[in-house]
């Protein structure tokens, strides 16, 4: 029997971080493939942390992408436990990632911005809150 190695949770982050800009960018995993001489399978590999990527690479799609090696790291887990009785900074920046990481959370937070009404906007994140069934008061 073979045991499935779980990706490193630092690989999951990078490539979280490489999906999340990709598709701010419109591009399609197809063509940052293309750009990087990879099939788009391997990119899917690299955004879901199952393959690394190596430094040399990294820098390749940085250069691609118009960001900093850095970037990709942002909000990287530390392997330190969060403090207790709340979100730790690094929770509330993966959180983020991972909702700007889908195709709906990019369009809707893209939506969202181009309202320029600020009571429209607070309606809308109480209608969001009441569908998703939250008891707290919205923030």
């Amino acid at each position: 029997m073979v045991v499935k190695k779980s990706p490193n949770p630092i690989d999951k982050h990078v490539g979280s971080r490489v999906r999340m800009r990709r598709m701010m960018l419109g591009m399609s995993q197809e063509k940052l493939g293309e750009r990087l001489g990879l099939t788009f399978q391997q990119v899917q590999k690299y955004e879901k942390g199952t393959n690394r990527i190596g430094a040399s690479r990294l820098q390749q799609i940085g250069a691609i992408l118009s960001v900093p090696v850095a970037f990709f790291f942002e909000g990287a887990p530390s392997g330190e436990p969060a403090p207790e009785g709340g979100f730790s900074d690094v929770a509330a920046a993966s959180y983020v990632s991972d909702f700007l990481s889908t195709s709906e959370g990019l369009a809707l937070n893209r939506a969202f911005i181009r309202i320029k009404n600020p009571k429209v906007r607070r309606k809308i994140v109480d209608l969001v809150s009441a569908v998703a069934g939250d008891e707290e008061e919205s923030v």
